[in-house]
């Protein structure tokens, strides 16, 4: 009878405590590419607020800047299988090959372009929201950023003559659209990764960067940039992703205000992302670099050759019919 009476008691409490398990707030984590106190830094920390008041702090993000829970690509397949909840980042490829067209080359001319194309609703939107479910990632936002250059440590050669064998060696990201652009352009490709950039710049390894867009390299590369080049490279769209597990266990009002935090989040993204670019040129002008300008002409002449020479070898690389699908609509 005692052994009984036992039993029940610590199945009860195992209930109580499980209870009290489920009424506890989730707290969820989530992962930023760039140091604390930058904009994004300070945008998901004002977004973490609004989450916690919009579910009476049932939801709380704890923000983990400047890659601390590892590079885009590892975080991205840790979201995968749950280890971690959430991100801000770029879209890695290593996944999914097909991922390479968030940043297809001169997808995009300006901001109004951009916005159709990579917006709510747009082409590339709609593909990666398609792209990341099938990686067990829902897709809540886009973060647009910025359009890329190109930042040398050095001056620039022949920065107006896209046919110019510049002998310049840069770095760029493990993604073949930006070795390809960068050998487009008359630059010597080097795929090193992000944490060792910054020092194969300084050692002089390569001369300069391609992959960014002003707002990273003065995050990350300002004091050796001595030369920037706004030639508007690629768009850069960074991604508000969070495990679908994770997500659809939340209760559905929790959902519900979570989505629309993060929806909110994008609309006021994209009234401050060109803004914000312009005041990155500056601060990278005001740290000492030469800011140097392609005209219209030269900036139409570069889309040209990179469209010509790029777009079909990344169209083979993601899947010519499904590119060309994409590519299509971008075009309509």
């Amino acid at each position: 009878m005692h052994k009984t009476l036992t039993k029940k008691i610590a199945f009860a409490l195992s209930l109580s405590l499980a209870s009290v398990g489920v009424a506890q707030a989730a707290t969820l984590k989530m992962s930023h590419v760039r140091p604390q106190g930058t904009i994004i830094d300070q945008e998901l920390k004002a977004f973490s607020a609004k989450v916690d008041q919009a579910t009476g702090g049932e939801i709380k993000l704890k923000i983990y800047a400047a890659s601390a829970l590892g590079d885009y690509t590892s975080v991205q397949e840790r979201i995968s299988v749950g280890a971690v909840d959430m991100a801000v980042q770029p879209a890695a490829t290593a996944a999914s090959r097909k991922m390479q067209i968030s940043s297809f080359p001169y997808l995009a001319e300006n901001w109004e372009q951009a916005r159709k194309v990579y917006g709510p609703e747009g082409a590339i939107y709609t593909a990666m929201k398609g792209l990341y479910a099938e990686q067990d990632i829902t897709m809540l936002a886009a973060y647009p950023v910025y359009f890329g250059g190109i930042s040398l440590n050095r001056d620039a050669v022949s920065p107006g003559d896209v046919n110019a064998k510049k002998g310049i060696k840069v770095r760029v990201p493990g993604i073949k659209s930006f070795q390809l652009t960068g050998d487009a352009l008359g630059y010597i490709s080097s795929p090193i990764p992000f944490s060792e950039a910054f020092t194969a710049v300084q050692t002089g390894v390569v001369d300069g960067v391609i992959g960014s867009g002003a707002e990273g390299y003065y995050a990350s590369f300002r004091d050796v940039t001595k030369t920037y080049l706004p030639v508007n490279t690629h768009f850069e769209v960074w991604y508000m992703i969070i495990n679908s597990e994770t997500f659809s266990d939340l209760d559905a009002d929790e959902r519900e205000a979570l989505q629309k935090e993060a929806q909110a989040f994008e609309v006021q993204r994209w009234t401050r992302a060109e803004s914000d670019q312009a005041a990155y040129e500056q601060k990278l002008a005001d740290n000492g670099a030469t800011i140097v300008r392609l005209n219209e002409a030269q900036l139409a002449e570069a889309a040209k050759k990179v469209r010509s020479d790029v777009w079909p070898q990344i169209l083979e690389d993601v899947g010519a019919a499904w590119g060309q699908g994409i590519l299509d609509q971008v075009a309509n």
